[in-house]
Parts: C-alpha cells; sequence; structure tokens
C-alpha cells in the first residue's frame, strides 16, 4: 500500500497475454492502429490549422487586386444566371474569386489528406469524395459528388473505419480574427 492507502497499481498489460474471443486474430494490434490514426488525424488537423493560418495571412497582405487565378467575366456569367441579380459591383466578382480558390484549396488538402491515408501520392475523385463526406460543412455536395464506396483501398467505406456519419476526424477551421 501507498501513504494514501491505495493499493499497488495493475501491472503493465501484455497483449499476447489478454484472452480474446474467437475468430479475432488481429484484435492486439488493433490499439496500434489506432494509435496510429489519431496520429495521422493530428497532423492532419495541424497542416490544416497552418493553411488556413497561411491563407490568412496571404489575405491580410494582399495589395494587387487586379490579378487573379480564376476568370472574373465566368464568375460574373455565373453570378447573373440569378434572375433577380440585376447588378454586380466590381469587387463582389473578386471577393468571389478568392473564397472559390479557397474552397478548392480546401477541399483539395482534404482529399489529398485522404490519398496519403491511402499510400497514394495521385489525387483520385474518391479522395475529393471522401474529403467531402467527412467534412460536415460540406454536405451540400454530398448529392452533387458521386461516391465510389467499393473502390476505396482500406477496404472500408469512404469514411473510414474511425468515422462515423457527419463526424470530421480533421475537423473544421475558422481563423480567429
Amino acid at each position: 500500500m501507498d501513504p494514501q492507502g491505495h493499493g499497488t497499481p495493475p501491472p503493465p498489460m501484455n497483449p499476447a497475454a489478454v484472452q480474446y474471443p474467437a475468430g479475432t486474430p488481429y484484435l492486439p494490434y488493433n490499439h496500434l492502429y489506432h494509435q496510429h490514426q489519431q496520429h495521422q488525424q493530428q497532423q492532419q488537423t495541424q497542416q490544416l490549422q497552418l493553411f488556413w493560418a497561411d491563407q490568412h495571412r496571404e489575405i491580410e497582405q494582399t495589395t494587387d487586386f487586379k490579378n487573379h487565378n480564376l476568370p472574373l467575366a465566368r464568375i460574373k456569367k455565373i453570378m447573373k444566371a440569378d434572375e433577380d441579380v440585376r447588378m454586380i459591383a466590381a469587387e463582389a466578382p473578386v471577393v468571389f474569386a478568392r473564397a472559390c480558390e479557397m474552397f478548392i484549396l480546401e477541399i483539395t488538402h482534404r482529399g489529398w489528406a485522404h490519398a496519403e491515408e491511402n499510400k497514394r501520392r495521385t489525387l483520385q475523385k474518391n479522395d475529393i469524395a471522401a474529403a467531402i463526406t467527412r467534412t460536415e460543412v460540406f454536405d451540400f455536395l454530398v448529392d452533387i459528388v458521386p461516391r465510389e464506396e467499393g473502390k476505396d483501398e482500406a477496404g472500408v467505406g469512404i469514411g473510414g473505419p474511425d468515422v462515423v456519419a457527419g463526424g470530421d476526424p480533421m475537423g473544421y477551421f475558422y481563423v480567429p480574427q
């Protein structure tokens, strides 16, 4: 007994000594798998936090509003597709262009994380679908982007074994201002 009157702590658990039900030969390694998954998710979360911090810093330092990666005329045409929109201020397509760029970058970032989970170096359509499925804020795209659950290398659905419906292992980040 220790000075507080508590008994001795249990000995460290030996996974080989634990009795597992029949039919579960790899269960002792399950905790290692979950530790690896948690580590990967922590890394992905840190990468997303850095991504958004960089985006915020880049926005604050922007002085050139004339050069854009996306065509403003096309954005304006899409905006005018709504019959209620009559006039569009000059800066509105500029803001939309930047927002679209950030949207594409984030989905790509999340899709890349899925590709890396599956030990691939090529971003595929199912990686983008997984990014959308895993991120609650992208739920509006679930019906637009087809899911190919049978083609996931892990042998499970796009969400992976640890992702519950509506749960995002990487979270969604807003940069505080």
